[in-house]
């Protein structure tokens, strides 16, 4: 290997040794994953080299067998993984190694408690990379040579996972990686020969590189090749079982957990490419960041070109996982990067319709699945309501909501469900917007639709006022929410018995008009309530709760809107301010009924200090 040179100590970044802390003192269940991860990073490192060789094929030299190769010495204890892909230099190995950055992601740590099963629970299902190697190594040194470097520009790093590493530069004949596991004592497992061959083609038979390892012949200098060595996608459906499925997600995911569902398809004729598309069975740490990288891994006849190619699918179907293999595609000078063309925005199109038409399948086939599905993916798929136009018919039959007859949130219905319940003489689709079901549940607003039994939609979700402001219509029948003015509501035998109590007199609205003035837009009889005193109600083009919090919480102006309130003459607050004559009084009762309609609303009163102390001064009269 010739002398080190310029031997350096580092430190870890806080997060690595955060990192390594609780994998190294974690109990970990999932422990052999390692092996997927650096074979897995090993075959990236030979699909980037086998990429940049199309343009510098002078990298590849007289070494044109790509391949990663297993070594292992039972006596010793170790494990060499080795690659001949685009290798390190020195400063690869400080940024790749020393950070968290490039093998995993720094956000998936807020996940992790104090909780030690649980920990080791989180990391097993991420993976995190090349830091799996310290669950079952007591030490790992890492020699590697980039492929565009001399000989004399090899690096070493070493590090016992204790909070350091050292970088030292070496003489390395050979481009690519080598990583060398020093096994801890009760890990000596994973220098068998048998169980490293089960390990490879359990997690790792689909690479579309060789994995091979010294023949079990002791006679034989050769390598034999372990996995089948062809590149998933490229096999007909009908020669790939659900497991190999299965492990080809893990593969592409560094996602522990099982895919929930995919689909495999190849299209012939003037565009022909092949799809994998996979549905994740949890949320990528990063879903609601949506500037982070996302997309399909790209491959051009079977050589890789890029690992997030965020043409193929829109924004709101960032979760979505998979490959897709063209027989050509028009790339720019650099060929990194896709031009927008004819054949591109096609793919992209088909591509959207068969990841949609994936999701309707699973939900008409495996109802409960879906609804797991939503839980996790829901929300960002409402976003393609505003962004996808020409699929909104399909997205609309992929919502599902929470109702007034809801139980609990576990249980959602369809529009499609929500118009076969609609009552006779119903001609608009009813739904509520609120902070939370518990708040939309006992919100006012409900009150003449529970006593006429008609049933309302319950949206709790952020994005929900945004998102049902593109969803005019369903079935012929428009929207219309109940907090806005303009409520028309159909005739029901429930609606003729609706006033039990004798009436205050109207009066009282013009008293409340001149006392609220400046404070609410208008005051008028409601016929929308039944046991709440007051509620408050939004213009047509005025912005609503949600979309207000929306927006203050992104720093943007929000214009200054005020709400009418609309009064239940019947209700006894309403008759007894109705009878006072004492201005002071009520002044306090106007207030307290203005304040009790925001609560009801998810607001504070507009001066809640206030609020209380008349309250409290009410109250103490009431009792004296």
């Amino acid at each position: 290997m010739g002398d080190s040179q310029t031997s350096t100590t580092h430190g870890f970044q806080a997060e690595v040794k955060q990192l390594l802390k609780l994998m190294i003192h974690s109990l970990y269940s999932n422990k052999e994953i390692f092996l997927r991860e650096l074979i897995s990073n090993a075959s990236d490192a030979l699909d980037k080299l086998r990429f940049e060789a199309i343009e510098q094929p002078e990298l590849l030299a007289d070494d044109t067998e790509l391949k990663v190769s297993l070594a292992f010495d039972s006596d010793a204890g170790t494990l060499t993984i080795t690659d001949n892909g685009i290798g390190m230099s020195r400063d690869d190995a400080a940024s790749n190694l020393g950070t968290i950055a490039r093998s995993g992601t720094a956000e998936f740590l807020g996940k992790l408690g104090d909780d030690e099963r649980e920990n080791a629970r989180l990391i097993g299902q991420f993976g995190v990379g090349f830091y799996a190697s310290f669950i079952v190594a007591s030490e790992v040194t890492v020699e590697s040579r980039r492929a565009d470097l001399d000989a004399s520009e090899g690096v070493r790093w070493i590090s016992s996972g204790d909070g350091e590493y050292t970088l030292e530069t070496i003489e390395r004949a050979s481009r690519g990686t080598s990583i060398t596991l020093k096994l801890k004592d009760d890990e000596t497992e994973f220098a068998d020969r048998y169980r490293i061959q089960s390990l490879i083609r359990r997690y790792s038979d689909h690479i579309a590189f060789p994995v091979m390892m010294p023949s079990a012949d002791e006679d034989s200098d050769e390598l034999e090749t372990i996995n089948s060595a062809t590149a998933l996608w490229t096999r007909s459906r009908s020669d790939v079982s659900d497991d190999e499925y299965r492990e080809f997600y893990q593969h592409i995911s560094h996602d522990f957990e099982a895919p929930v569902c995919w689909s495999h398809n190849r299209v012939e004729g003037k565009r022909e490419y092949t799809s994998l598309l996979y549905v994740p069975g949890r949320a990528p740490f990063d879903l609601w960041n949506r500037e982070a990288p996302r997309g399909l891994k790209l491959y051009v006849q079977r050589v890789f070109i890029m690992d997030d190619a965020e043409q193929f699918l829109p924004l709101y179907l960032r979760f979505i996982r998979g490959v897709v293999d063209a027989a050509d595609l028009p790339l720019n000078v650099s060929r990194e990067l896709l031009q927008s063309t004819p054949g591109v925005e096609a793919m992209r199109s088909a591509l959207t319709k068969r990841s949609l038409t994936m999701l309707k399948k699973l939900a008409n086939d495996d109802e409960s699945t879906y609804a797991g599905v939503w839980d996790t993916f829901g929300e960002v798929l409402k976003e393609g309501l505003a962004e996808d136009t020409s699929n909104r018919d399909t997205l609309v039959e992929l919502l599902r909501f929470n109702t007034t007859r809801s139980e609990d949130t576990a249980q959602r219905e369809t529009l499609a469900q929500y118009v076969e319940r609609m009552v006779e003489g119903q001609e608009a689709i009813y739904y509520l917007t609120a902070e939370s079901h518990a708040a939309a549940q006992s919100s006012p607003h409900l009150e003449v639709f529970r006593k006429r039994g008609i049933e309302v939609l319950l949206l709790t979700d952020r994005l929900d006022e945004w998102a049902i402001t593109y969803l005019t219509e369903y079935d012929g029948k428009p929207l219309q929410d109940v907090r806005r003015d303009g409520l028309s509501l159909p005739e029901t035998d429930a609606s003729e018995d609706e006033v039990s109590e004798p009436p205050a007199d109207d009066s009282i609205v013009a008293r409340l008009k001149e006392t609220l003035e400046g404070v609410v837009s208008d005051v008028r009889a409601s016929d929308r309530l039944v046991d709440s005193p007051a509620c408050l109600v939004t213009a047509q083009d005025d912005l609503g709760m949600q979309m207000r919090k929306m927006l203050e919480a992104a720093g943007q102006e929000v214009p200054e809107s005020k709400p009418a309130l609309e009064l239940n003459l019947s209700h006894a607050m309403v008759r007894q301010m109705a009878a006072t004559d004492d201005t002071a009084r009520f002044e306090d009762l106007a207030q307290v009924i203005v304040g009790q309609a925001q609560i009801a609303e998810g607001r504070l009163p507009s001066d809640p200090a206030q609020y209380v102390s008349t309250l409290n001064r009410l109250l103490a009269e009431s009792a004296s």
